[in-house]
């Protein structure tokens, strides 16, 4: 509140979980635009309903849409402040905020360039995770909400970035001083120490004969083939393009092309942990960044006699979907893809977080799983990873692990890790 009656900006980096919608509506004042994932635009109706009822709400949205000029809150979505921002620009905003900041981690994108195109007296941003991958997208944060407070994308690259990457912790603290004044982020140990507890679990699977054999010559080609050229400075995206293949093959053969089957020994332990938790009264999340992985999964649940709902790109009453699995005591399970329902939904029934594939990136993981882990829960919350055994999948925990201390290096003072390297990459092919 303070940032915005000067007109500065505002980085609220809050653990997911701890009410950022909440708290940005408590300091929206005069004409306000809020900017936010089309999953989550149902959820700040509700939430200004329910704690600034005097404020009048209007969504910018739809084939019909059209800005109501005695709105308080304009509410629309990235994908429409990209298209629309010719419109959206050529209005005076007192207060603009971005939801799920991390949308504006590439500056050179579509979405980063129209949000800078934004007139607004303050501007604030909400994250949980203002550093996913790598420490040029805190850069990209603060050149829309204080440009040129980091200097250059060039000087910030030469003067912390690589300094931090090559383990001066030194230049973490000047980094971290820097940014202070500007930024407020609190963890759930802090705020809500009466939240229960989170416990993380490797579910380990072992690969059946036939999806091993399939593994195996997916991986070979891989190594003779790809590697060879990435080490002889070949195509990156040629061997992102193995890398998927062996995530998928390491999950599904199914999802391979030119494949039929129907099941996978990692769906099948999926599919008996949650009958077990169904039948001793518990709701579980199950999270896929691959719709059909999802496609597979349901007449697996349908044969046990689970009942589920399902939320992705597709899904139109969102509302409705997450309704249904809050208070209907007889849906035991929610399938999420992780792109949509990863980010601003508020999933307290569940207890249980399962994800199928794991992604190098950790910080989409746990916001994920803090659908479930957030202020509102009464019950502990158990977060599965689906890990195949003597599988690229194994390495990739491995690299979560430096991914996470590139961040804490930026905002927790932790030893820095590394990025994603031309190295990595070949290790995961060759695993």
């Amino acid at each position: 509140m303070f940032l915005r009656s000067y007109g500065l900006g505002a980085l609220l980096a809050d653990d997911m979980g701890l009410g950022k919608t909440v708290q940005a509506l408590c300091v929206l004042e005069g004409r306000s635009l809020v900017v936010v994932p089309t999953s989550v635009m149902s959820n700040w109706m509700r939430e200004a309903l329910l704690f600034r009822p005097a404020l009048k709400v209007a969504l910018y949205h739809g084939p019909k849409r059209r800005l109501e000029e005695d709105a308080d809150v304009t509410i629309t979505s990235y994908a429409l402040l990209r298209l629309d921002i010719d419109r959206l620009s050529a209005e005076h905003w007192d207060v603009v905020v971005l939801d799920e900041a991390q949308a504006i981690k590439n500056p050179s994108s579509q979405v980063s360039r129209a949000a800078r195109r934004l007139d607004a007296r303050a501007k604030i941003t909400l994250t949980g995770t203002p550093v996913e991958n790598r420490l040029d997208e805190l850069w990209s944060q603060f050149d829309f909400l204080a440009p040129g407070l980091l200097g250059s994308k060039e000087s910030f690259l030469e003067t912390y970035e690589r300094p931090i990457l090559n383990g001066a912790i030194d230049v973490s603290k000047q980094l971290q001083k820097r940014i202070k004044p500007f930024i407020l982020r609190r963890l759930k140990s802090e705020v809500a120490p009466e939240l229960p507890p989170r416990t993380d679990v490797v579910l380990y699977c072992e690969l059946n004969a036939a999806e091993r054999a399939l593994y195996d010559a997916v991986r070979l080609s891989t190594r003779e083939d790809v590697v060879e050229r990435l080490m002889a400075g070949g195509s990156v995206m040629e061997a992102l393009e193995a890398l998927l293949r062996l995530r998928q093959a390491a999950c599904h053969s199914g999802l391979l092309p030119g494949q039929s089957v129907e099941e996978s020994s990692k769906l099948r332990l999926v599919t008996d942990t949650l009958g077990e938790l169904s039948a001793s009264g518990h709701k579980s999340l199950v999270f896929s960044q691959w719709t059909t992985l999802l496609d597979f999964v349901e007449p697996m649940l349908s044969a046990r006699g689970l009942r589920y709902v399902r939320l992705d790109g597709s899904t139109k009453d969102r509302g409705e979907v997450v309704d249904a699995f809050q208070e209907d005591a007889d849906v035991d399970v929610m399938l999420l893809s992780l792109r949509a329902g990863g980010t601003g939904l508020n999933l307290t029934a569940a207890d249980h977080v399962f994800l199928l594939d794991p992604w190098w990136n950790p910080a989409v993981e746990d916001q994920a799983a803090d659908r479930a882990h957030r202020i509102g829960q009464d019950k502990p919350v158990f977060v599965h990873r689906l890990v195949s055994l003597n599988t690229v999948e194994e390495r990739i925990l491995e690299l979560q692990q430096a991914k996470r201390a590139i961040a804490e290096a930026a905002l927790g003072g932790a030893t820095p890790g590394s990025r994603l390297t031309r190295e990595d990459l070949m290790s995961l092919l060759q695993s």
